[in-house]
């Protein structure tokens, strides 16, 4: 029976160093979108956390402040929590083998795995586990110090668009704004350019923001910029655009908008976030209403812009680009906080139900 016991200890420790390995190997090296229930037990648990501390905080700028440490905090949190996992395994082996009471395998292990060596192994099969805990100590602090760059890397290219928008789209970022200044800088026929500029930014999010999902969360250098309700004014500009705009049809404004809502919806399908997912309008509502749009036609209209003549299909086609984003959009504003922004965060309230990290939903 006792050894039956022992037996036991030993698979279970090496199923949680097993379990740890790949965690660690899915957040660093794996260049694929991979869900670890370990990176999202912490980040969950973290978010709880800061989802309490916000029932006391009322004001944009903190919750902004307390935001930004999120995703580092998180991030930091995952090595110790691996270190405790793994030390917590191989104390689980060593007692198994019946290198000591338990007290010396969990001094055993933790020195093995801080590679401290106070605490010497005895026996062949002892030493190579506590030499192969001391690779993996090694090995999970260099992937983080290689996996940082990588990300502000990614981060860095992200950023450096968003800000640009700011140039022409302004602060916060809108379609108005955007096609208004675009027409007296540089003429509506060059807005082909811009909509290349930003499928190829939706891509590179896409691949980099479900490989490194902690990308998500992490804030612009500026409180008033961010990632989502950019993407947010650049998608409606170009469904203005191709609605209601009167210039020769360009096939660079519908792909922008692909992968645009292709991108949220991947990254939406990393954090189980459910959206329709084959929207048509009117089958399926948007959350800007006829009204705002008219405002919006109106305004641009007074700026010199060439519209087209029948408002009514104007509406009905920017509704049938709109639905392909507009829940994923509102939804990821929900998630990320970001500042206020028309047609994005402004209405994002709306949806009362955050998307969880612990349970699958269905898609609806």
């Amino acid at each position: 029976m006792e050894s039956f016991i022992h037996a036991l200890s030993f698979i279970a420790g090496l199923i949680i160093v097993i379990s740890t390995i790949f965690s660690a190997i899915s957040t660093f090296v794996l260049p694929r979108s991979a869900r670890s229930q370990l990176n999202r037990l912490v980040f969950g648990l973290l978010r709880g956390c800061i989802e309490f501390i916000f029932r006391f905080v009322k004001s944009y700028e903190l919750r902004d402040a307390i935001m930004a440490y999120y995703a580092p905090i998180a991030l930091m949190t995952l090595v110790p929590t691996w270190y405790i996992l793994v030390s917590l395994g191989y104390s689980l082996m060593y007692w198994s083998l019946r290198a000591g009471d338990y007290f010396f395998d969990f001094r055993l292990s933790g020195s093995s795995l801080l590679t401290l060596g106070f605490t010497p192994p005895e026996g062949y099969l002892i030493t190579a586990l506590s030499f192969s805990e001391a690779m993996l100590g090694l090995i999970m602090v260099g992937l983080l110090i290689a996996y940082l760059p990588t990300m502000y890397s990614a981060f860095s290219r992200r950023e450096q668009a968003v800000n640009m928008l700011e140039v022409r789209a302004g602060n916060p970022p809108n379609p108005f704004d955007m096609l208004s200044r675009f027409n007296r800088i540089h003429g509506l026929d060059k807005l082909a350019d811009l909509w290349r500029s930003w499928e190829a930014w939706f891509s590179d999010v896409e691949e980099s923001h479900t490989t490194l999902p902690a990308l998500v969360f992490f804030r612009s250098p500026r409180s008033d910029n961010s990632w989502i309700t950019s993407a947010g004014a650049v998608l409606d500009s170009a469904a203005l655009t191709l609605s209601s705009i009167e210039i020769p049809y360009d096939a660079s404004a519908a792909l922008c908008i692909r992968a645009g809502f292709l991108a949220l919806r991947r990254i939406a399908d990393y954090f189980d976030i459910s959206y329709p997912r084959d929207p048509h309008y009117p089958t399926t509502p948007i959350s800007v209403k006829r009204e705002e749009f008219d405002e919006v036609i109106r305004k641009l209209e007074e700026a010199g812009l060439p519209l087209k003549t029948d408002r009514e299909q104007a509406w009905l086609d920017f509704a049938g680009w709109r639905v392909n984003y507009d829940r994923v959009l509102l939804v990821l504003c929900t998630l990320v906080m970001p500042p206020q922004a028309p047609w994005s965060s402004d209405r994002a309230p709306k949806f009362k139900n955050p998307p969880l990290f612990f349970k699958k939903k269905k898609h609806k």
